[in-house]
């Protein structure tokens, strides 16, 4: 082989590790779906966002209608407002919820809207007025723990003999 043709395969090996790097670096940081379709925001109040993270995808019926663009937080309602980029050819009644969901037991987190039944639409800088905050597994754990030993402690308790009562009957009554 001439060292012209060593060199043009070595550079589009080279190319190719470097397209492969751009891809996995957008992957990672949830950059791929790169949309430059026309959008609306959306804003959306919950008590507990999670792990929800700007760029997470939002989704009805498991079809992308959009992306969380921004997550703030509301120092006078003590809330977390998410803004969502609605993409613009899917329209949803101004009635409809969003819940905030996780794809599989431990993956990542997504917001889910379910359209409601008004016939006027969401508009741009309008606000989801239903909505159902994260499910924190460390929650879940923690009540299904305290329930656990609360009613072991209730059993218990009503197992136990009452105080001064040694197991032994009652004398019969003297007349």
């Amino acid at each position: 082989m001439t060292h012209e043709k060593t060199d043009f395969w070595v550079g589009l090996f080279v190319l190719l590790g470097l397209v492969a790097l751009v891809f996995l670096a957008l992957r990672a940081g949830n950059l791929s779906s790169f949309s430059l379709a026309r959008t609306y925001q959306v804003n959306a109040d919950f008590d507990n966002i999670g792990g929800l993270k700007v760029r997470a995808p939002v989704k009805s019926s498991g079809v992308v209608v959009g992306r969380v663009s921004g997550i703030s937080f509301d120092n006078t309602r003590f809330l977390a407002v998410v803004t969502l980029d609605m993409n613009t050819q899917y329209q949803f009644p101004d009635d409809s919820s969003a819940s905030i969901l996780t794809s599989g037991l431990l993956g990542e987190q997504y917001i889910g809207i379910t359209p409601g039944g008004d016939d006027k639409m969401l508009a741009q800088n309008g606000t989801i007025k239903y909505t159902q905050s994260a499910v924190v597994l460390e929650d879940l754990i923690s009540k299904f723990l305290y329930s656990s030993a609360n009613k072991a402690g209730t059993a218990k308790d009503e197992n136990a003999a009452p105080a001064g009562d040694k197991g032994m009957t009652p004398a019969p009554a003297q007349h």
